[in-house]
């Protein structure tokens, strides 16, 4: 059975319907906590490389953070921008869900559904 893991957020509606869906699909699941346990710059950049977009493309635009980090009128490279979502990991997308060398953003949740 191929394993799944999913950066989530227990607090967020669409991050919770996407586990459900992959619980009920008998996903084998690592969930990842991505606000207690963030992932790396160089995981965002894999992450980046399997959801085939650019950081900025899965980056939370309405984060107080991206406005209070200029993050509006960046125009620096996505290695830096994936360290800055590093360390500020309330501004990554969620739920993403990775399978071997493909990801999915939930939104909405049944995305996810690709990966099977």
């Amino acid at each position: 059975m191929d394993n799944y893991i999913i950066y989530h957020n227990p607090r967020c509606s669409k991050s919770r319907q996407t586990l459900n869906i992959m619980n009920e699909n008998n996903a084998n699941v690592k969930i990842i906590n991505y606000l207690v346990d963030p992932p790396t710059a160089e995981e965002l950049e894999d992450i980046s490389r399997k959801l085939a977009i650019s950081p900025m493309d899965f980056i939370r635009k309405k984060e107080a953070e991206f406005t209070e980090l200029g993050l509006n009128h960046y125009n620096g490279s996505d290695s830096e921008l994936c360290e800055i979502m590093s360390k500020n990991p309330k501004l990554i997308e969620r739920p993403i869900v990775v399978r071997g060398d493909k990801a999915i953003i939930g939104r909405p949740p049944e995305n996810v559904m690709e990966l099977f």
